[in-house]
């Protein structure tokens, strides 16, 4: 089972918070800003615990809804054990099933999501996800006070919040089919190069699907991929037409589509937030797509894997979306 078809199933509002970086980049708008990356707290990784927090609650009270009209809680971050999820989660009186896909965490989210609520039983579930900038580099790469000098194929982690409301309840976007992605690994052992290490994921994602529900690049208004970055976006393009013969014109990446030039990011944005940020708060804000193809990246390493100097795998999922 690669593809499956949804029926009925809506996502039906969501809640985005932005770092200090990201209120002030390419986006339209954003509906809750952070003044630093601490938020008030003590820890990084505790700022992105109460990043979840308070997307979760403030998308609660802004559709009147409270714990109890929600049957289920899907989501994850990047962190080891997907920390960040678990401690935002801790006494909310809501199942939670933590995910992990990486920088493809978000329409992960959107999948499982769906497929609960195909069940009978359930009516409202809440998809979580967050990157910050600063617990990534304390886990994956250096500490920023290492001052360690960075490739221009690396890219920059988002600082984020975002959560979802999926219902049986008609919204503003249909959620319409999926494709759940295939583990690539192309002998690539640079954690510096996350968007060659994703590409190859991402465009044979995006064949199965077309394959799979047989259609063609002209469905959709727009295939928006996660976080390729800038270098991993013209590797993806090229993957595509040598591959699979597959000549992209209707594609944009999030990661290049968040910051600023003079913002100086390298490659672009990355992490699970980046996708959701984007998608939300510039892409739908220009009233320009109803049909899209979101596809996330997401690199399955570990610190522990990169150090022994393991080759990188990648996945990638991808979920039709109907803007009504």
């Amino acid at each position: 089972m690669a593809s499956l078809k949804f029926n009925n199933i809506y996502l039906n509002d969501w809640l985005t918070i932005a770092g200090p970086l990201e209120s002030d980049s390419k986006l339209k708008k954003v509906d809750l800003k952070m003044d630093d990356y601490y938020y008030g707290e003590k820890t990084f990784e505790q700022a992105e615990t109460k990043m979840q927090r308070v997307v979760i609650d403030n998308l609660l009270m802004k559709n009147k809804l409270n714990y109890k009209d929600v049957n289920l809680i899907v989501g994850g971050d990047l962190l080891d054990q997907i920390s960040a999820t678990s401690f935002a989660c801790v006494d909310i009186p809501i199942s939670l099933l933590g995910i992990y896909s990486a920088c493809a965490t978000f329409p992960e989210s959107l999948i499982i999501g769906s497929m609960f609520l195909q069940d009978k039983g359930i009516k409202k579930v809440i998809g979580i996800t967050s990157s910050h900038n600063l617990t990534a580099e304390r886990q994956f790469r250096y500490p920023i006070e290492y001052g360690s000098p960075k490739p221009h194929t690396s890219t920059f982690t988002t600082t984020a919040g975002i959560s979802t409301l999926l219902t049986k309840e008609e919204g503003k976007i249909k959620i319409d089919s999926a494709t759940i992605g295939k583990v690539t690994e192309m002998g690539i052992t640079d954690a510096n190069n996350m968007g060659a290490v994703m590409a190859p994921a991402a465009a044979k994602t995006l064949y199965e699907h077309l394959n799979d529900l047989k259609r063609d690049l002209n469905y959709y208004d727009l295939i928006l991929t996660g976080d390729l970055g800038c270098v991993g976006s013209e590797i993806f393009k090229e993957f595509c037409l040598k591959t699979y013969n597959l000549k992209l014109k209707k594609h944009l990446d999030a990661g290049c589509e968040l910051y600023l030039k003079s913002q100086e990011t390298y490659a672009g944005g990355s992490g699970p937030a980046c996708l959701p940020l984007v998608f939300f708060n510039k892409i739908l804000a220009t009233n320009k797509y109803k049909k899209i193809l979101i596809i996330g990246t997401g690199a399955l390493h570990s610190k522990t894997f990169v150090n022994q100097k393991s080759a990188i795998p990648a996945i990638a999922h991808a979920v039709s979306l109907e803007v009504l």
